[in-house]
């Protein structure tokens, strides 16, 4: 993959949050890159089953949610491996991050983004190529 940013699960969420138009105006601009530029903007499969997750508790329809999920299917995504995995161990103990953030940032790596938008990680801090972006901050 040669993805030059990932989203994280919290800023496609936004995109979808009528309740705070200011942060789903800058989530969705992000996401209609995504569209627009095919190939640019990655996530992964981590990322897809927490929106869903979480669309569902939002009380979106499972078949509603489901779609939504589908709708990004023609992105770059990056699957959950052992190798993904194993690299999120070292990222975890490197950057000391939890685990669910340091699969977030094995998997941006493993698509080729040198830029993460996530609210989750230290605005501006370079993990190793790949600079945190938080648009909410």
């Amino acid at each position: 993959m040669n993805a030059t940013r990932f989203l994280d699960t919290n800023i496609l969420l936004y995109a979808y949050d009528r309740d705070r138009p200011a942060r789903r105006s800058a989530a969705l601009r992000l996401a209609e890159q995504g569209w627009s530029a095919p190939g640019q903007t990655a996530v992964s499969v981590q990322v897809l089953q927490e929106m869903q997750v979480n669309l569902e508790k939002r009380g979106v329809a499972k078949a509603e949610a489901a779609r939504i999920i589908h709708d990004y299917a023609p992105w770059p995504v990056v699957d959950n491996s052992l190798k993904i995995l194993l690299s999120a161990q070292e990222e975890r103990t490197r950057w000391r991050l939890s685990l669910w953030d340091a699969l977030i940032l094995a998997a941006a790596r493993a698509s080729g983004a040198s830029e993460i938008f996530s609210e989750d990680f230290n605005h501006g801090q370079d993990y190793g190529g790949i600079r945190a972006i938080n648009l909410f901050r």
